[in-house]
């Protein structure tokens, strides 16, 4: 439970200004209205309540006492990931949840318009990535060159469809080029479709990347680097939500310490192999090192103007390669919140909340 003994104000630094904008907004049916132009609330009010579906990092708000400062009621749900949650945001039952930088670009593309609050990356990305380009047993595939002709595994409206569609733009190749098999990219599905032949290339994350090519690799099973930024990861809400002052401002306490809880797992790693990557996802110790390896440390970008001019960048291929508008990525951040991490980084570090 959220600790209520101490009610922190984690906006010291906001405008007061933001008080009397809380106190003068309108009554809507989930609390004070606040415009989006407004400055963010300064403290949170008694009552308010959020959804969070951020998993991982719930686990790490506990083991490191960071949850311990947060003055609002917290509902963790065991979502990830763009369908689930934007199905959670549309039902009303999830109030801000962590994913790939593509989810925030369909829900405004399908009338759910939802807002970037908080962005991060990894340090020396492309020695750090998230996904490879898995390679069926028997297909000539050493390079994004030799994607020509070949079956590739698509997921549209997820981070892989839209790396695919990135990987096709920087190999010169349109998708007329190349033969794209829509395939929900969930648990195993794309390893299970490259060592079935259903598909000559698929990306690949996590431990199926290793997995893959234990299993398969006396086969003739590769991987290949697709020579990419992959690791743009971000925090986004409903606008709906947004509007909801005591909510907004809930929010931003969680934002302020979102980087120093992630900060934390990196300064204890064999505490967090063993609670999130063993106790909590079941893989072996060796796996879940495999993986706080491969994921290397994360970046916090301070100033937000990168990450928008990169993004802007891929929601212009995915457009083309879906067919829809292009949207100005800029208008899918809430600038408000930018700064925060930053704040929360430099008052807590790696310590937690000790």
């Amino acid at each position: 439970m959220p600790s209520k003994t101490t009610r922190r104000t984690l906006l010291a630094g906001a405008p007061a200004v933001a008080a009397l904008a809380l106190a003068a907004c309108s009554e809507a049916d989930g609390g004070p209205a606040l415009a989006a132009d407004a400055d963010l609330p300064t403290a949170v009010p008694e009552g308010t309540k959020l959804v969070i579906g951020d998993p991982s990092q719930q686990l790490a708000f506990e083991l490191s006492g960071l949850a311990s400062l947060l003055t609002f009621e917290v509902e963790w749900a065991n979502i990830s990931g763009g369908p689930k949650s934007a199905e959670a945001f549309r039902a009303k039952s999830l109030d801000l949840s962590s994913v790939a930088d593509i989810p925030p670009i369909h829900t405004n593309w399908t009338g759910l318009p939802t807002r970037i609050v908080a962005a991060s990356g990894r340090v020396d990305p492309l020695a750090h990535p998230i996904y490879d380009l898995g390679v069926a047993p028997g297909v000539d595939v050493a390079s994004i060159g030799d994607l020509a002709g070949k079956r590739i595994a698509y997921s549209p409206g997820q981070a892989q469809g839209a790396l695919i569609l990135r990987v096709l733009d920087a190999a010169g190749l349109a998708q007329d080029d190349v033969e794209l098999v829509e395939l929900p990219s969930t648990a195993d599905t794309y390893s299970n479709a490259l060592a079935g032949g259903e598909v000559d290339v698929a990306p690949i994350g996590g431990t199926q990347v290793k997995s893959y090519v234990n299993k398969y690799g006396a086969d003739g099973a590769t991987t290949i680097p697709h020579g990419l930024r992959d690791d743009p990861w971000v925090l986004y809400a409903p606008v709906e939500v947004l509007e909801d002052a005591g909510k907004a401002a809930a929010i931003a306490e969680y934002v302020r310490l979102w980087g120093a809880a992630k900060l934390w797992t990196r300064a204890n790693r064999d505490e967090w192999v063993d609670a999130w990557f063993v106790e909590h996802e079941g893989l072996s110790v060796e796996d879940g090192e495999y993986l706080f390896d491969r994921e290397g440390e994360p970046d916090f970008p301070e100033t937000w103007d990168e990450t928008i001019e990169r993004h802007q960048e891929t929601i212009e291929i995915v457009a083309e390669g879906t067919g829809n508008d292009v949207l100005d990525a800029e208008d899918l951040y809430d600038r408000r919140f930018e700064p925060l991490v930053a704040e929360g980084v430099a008052a807590y570090g790696d310590g937690g909340a000790s």
